[in-house]
């Protein structure tokens, strides 16, 4: 309970208030939530952080000219409302304050933008730009005090496991690590810039390699990314932490704990126990379709490709085949034909379906199908009487497996599939360290500081598309929660790593320079992870959007409406930095 021990505007808070006050003398503040007037009588409730807590007025003149949102301190004497008039939905429900005075202390002299209670019906840029309001709301209030919960619970832990918090720099290099920087230019320096920190990864692998064996950080990140549902534009906080001569094994041991733990304290679901299920990546595409498999959707891909490659319907012919099995048959074609819409918006080819209706398939394509295809369909899919089973196919096998893997996805939603009330977390480890880009461009498929499996050996004689890495994910009910990786501590694998990928030596040493000089002077075998803080916010809010757990987040364009960020600048700062902008530019 809040100490307010001399405050001059309140003695009490408003949800501390109960029968036990009953007769008390008090003092409570906060914003007018509400004024009500029946008949004879009128009434208010005052809001504050803690709750809400009824105020009886008997001289209707005291609340004359006061608006709700105002900000006010009332003098009363606590009263039990009587058995009749309880209000269950009310912390304080039992109880009200007799008014003997009521003082303003911030009155409310414009027109609300919308009603409090309503906020979240609001567009985006309204809500931002009033974020003030909106976050008066009690959902998204309750969500900021949840984020001081977790931060608190999550350093608790960290400490409990010896880890040492360190802060690393905000201005730091910009370097090839994947998203755009964010830059910043350097009026000490003409001509050069600084880089916010897309991760603390270079300053945490130093800190190993300085001796530090356990560290941690709740840390800022910087990325210059489009907005997503579970991805904010501009910053973002992890948990990040690394140990120095730890396996993959040791970090999945800190990540089983502090993850349980969270779940279970913050939430009443059922939470899979450690040691999570350790899925590696390739199992992961091809069972589930997706290298974030949601564990709570019991649809399997089943790969049909061996079977019905060289077959003639033209949508099989020379592809990799994929079907997924739901009892589906009692939908009406509205439902097949949105999902027909849904596969060509995400870019495959299309969706072929049949339905397991009196021991036989149906479907239009049955008719390119020999009896014999139809029982070899039915047998490797094992589809049973009201099976609808539904077929995905691509020139590329991980293509392929994706698009089936989306409509596991909508096909678990739109059916009800998915488990509820649970947590189902899982690693999915063995990432390919290389994956093919632009005409078949060698590029880094994750973290280009993750050890090679089989080290320089594997860099120097394996196809570069076969060498995996030590890199690994916690995946959350189909949410990337947390990547990691033991990390590459040689000098010369680093530069055979990133030479692979066409980043000659002098490139290692001028956008790496402190780790590629570090790692000459000693460094042990390290490894970590980082696991996103807003996302596993959101996640124990059950909120669909990360924005709503963020106190001023921005809007999809990257835009503050609150603050008018980013905006210009005057002349003379633009000269500070040694800047001109020439927007008619069109190079």
């Amino acid at each position: 309970m809040i100490s307010l021990k001399n405050n001059p505007y309140r003695s009490h808070m408003c949800g501390d208030l109960n029968a036990k006050f009953i007769g008390a003398e008090v003092k409570v503040a906060g914003w007018v939530n509400n004024i009500r007037k029946m008949g004879g009588l009128t009434f208010l409730t005052l809001r504050d952080q803690t709750g809400v807590v009824q105020v009886f007025v008997e001289d209707a003149s005291m609340v004359d000219g006061l608006t709700r949102e105002s900000v006010v301190s009332v003098v009363g004497t606590v009263r039990s409302r009587g058995e009749k008039n309880i209000n269950e939905n009310m912390g304080t429900g039992e109880i009200e304050v007799l008014c003997q005075s009521i003082s303003v202390l911030g009155a409310c002299t414009e027109v609300l933008p919308f009603e409090i209670l309503k906020a979240r019906e609001q567009d985006d840029n309204t809500r931002l730009k009033y974020r003030y309001l909106d976050l008066r709301n009690e959902q998204n209030y309750r969500n900021i005090l949840k984020r001081a919960e977790l931060l608190e619970f999550i350093r608790a832990q960290m400490k409990e496991m010896e880890f040492t918090e360190v802060q690393t720099p905000i201005l730091t290099s910009s370097s090839p690590e994947g998203a755009r920087d964010f830059l910043v230019p350097s009026r000490m320096n003409p001509g050069k810039f600084y880089a916010l920190p897309q991760s603390p990864q270079q300053f945490k692998q130093l800190l190993m390699v300085s001796g530090f064996t356990r560290y941690y950080q709740i840390a800022p990140c910087f990325r210059d990314e489009d907005a997503r549902a579970d991805r904010c534009p501009g910053d973002f906080y992890q948990l990040d932490f690394e140990m120095s001569f730890a396996t993959q094994e040791d970090v999945f041991d800190v990540l089983e704990k502090v993850m349980y733990n969270t779940l279970t304290h913050f939430t009443d679901y059922d939470v899979t126990k450690a040691p999570f299920p350790r899925i590696k990546f390739n199992d992961a595409m091809q069972i589930y379709g997706s290298d974030k498999p949601d564990l709570r959707n019991p649809l399997h891909l089943i790969d049909l490709t061996e079977q019905f490659t060289h077959h003639t319907f033209s949508i099989f012919t020379d592809k990799y085949i994929y079907a997924l099995k739901a009892k589906a048959n009692d939908k009406g074609r509205r439902f097949f034909d949105g999902l027909a819409d849904f596969m060509k918006l995400q870019g495959a080819g299309g969706l072929v379906y049949f339905k397991m209706e009196n021991g036989a398939l149906s479907g239009s394509a049955v008719k390119y199908f020999s009896e014999q295809d139809v029982q070899n369909m039915i047998y490797s899919t094992q589809a049973e009487e009201g099976d609808t089973i539904f077929v995905i196919s691509d020139v590329k096998r991980l293509k392929a497996q994706k698009f089936t893997g989306l409509l596991r996805n909508k096909l678990g939603e739109d059916l009800d599939l998915i488990q509820k009330k649970v947590f189902r977390p899982c690693f999915v480890v063995d990432f390919p360290f290389y994956e093919e880009g632009e005409c078949g461009k060698v590029e880094f498929s994750h973290n280009p500081f993750s050890m090679p499996q089989g080290g320089l050996e594997a860099l120097r004689t394996m196809n570069p598309f076969d060498i995996k890495a030590y890199q690994y994910d916690l995946v959350l009910d189909g949410v990337e929660m947390c990547s990691g990786a033991v990390r590459n501590h040689s000098p010369e694998t680093m530069v055979e790593a990133f030479r692979l990928a066409g980043y000659d030596q002098s490139v290692v040493e001028s956008k790496f320079p402190a780790l590629y000089n570090a790692f000459k002077y000693g460094a042990p075998p390290h490894a970590g992870a980082a696991i996103g803080f807003d996302r596993l916010l959101m996640m124990l809010c059950e909120e669909e959007s990360i924005k709503e757990v963020v106190a001023f987040p921005l809007n999809k364009s990257a835009q503050d409406p609150l603050m008018g960020a980013p905006n210009t600048v005057f002349p003379y700062q633009l000269k500070d930095v040694h800047i001109k902008i020439d927007l008619d530019n069109k190079e």
